[in-house]
């Protein structure tokens, strides 16, 4: 699995560097820009009834809400943009491999797979991949990139690799 394929007059994507190991909940951490600025920010809420993650922007602002659901016959998060979920990120039951469906609200249903515990994936949406994960792109240890392509919606993909993260 490579980077995102681009042709010269294709706008190239963004890419961000996160921590390999989740937080626990409580804990904090910041997704870095490929300059290295503090982009996004995973605010881990305690004392809650579900596990709940807070993406935000550089200035603090909620752009997602990663929240485990409990009662179902297989584990699932919802990814939540205000009072509405954007996105929610289940475990895929067919197959051997590591595979996470991922149902978007008002748009095409997206798909991870690869190696998801080591960080060697892709996000697809219809045959086209979107994001690619990877830890090949950093030397320092418990850390990967996020790659996004040109488009895309930056927060959300962030927002549903944390959510792949809080279930493997």
């Amino acid at each position: 699995m490579g980077l995102l394929r681009h042709r010269p007059d294709e706008p190239v994507g963004e890419r961000f560097q996160m921590r390999e190991k989740l937080l626990s909940i409580g804990d904090d951490f910041w997704i870095e820009d490929s300059q290295g600025r503090r982009a996004y920010k995973v605010n881990g809420k305690a004392l809650r009834m579900r596990d709940t993650l807070v993406l935000e922007d550089d200035s603090g602002n909620e752009v997602a809400r990663i929240q485990e659901r409990k009662l179902s016959i297989r584990d699932k998060v919802a990814v939540e943009r205000g009072e509405d979920t954007a996105a929610t990120v289940h475990k895929a039951l067919i197959g051997l491999r590591d595979r996470f469906s991922i149902d978007v609200k008002g748009g095409p249903d997206m798909m991870a797979h690869g190696n998801i515990v080591d960080h060697e994936y892709e996000i697809e949406r219809d045959g086209h991949t979107v994001a690619t994960i990877s830890k090949k792109w950093f030397r320092v240890r418990e850390s990967y990139g996020v790659e996004i392509a040109a488009g895309e919606d930056v927060p959300l993909l962030l927002a549903i690799t944390v959510a792949i993260d809080s279930l493997t």
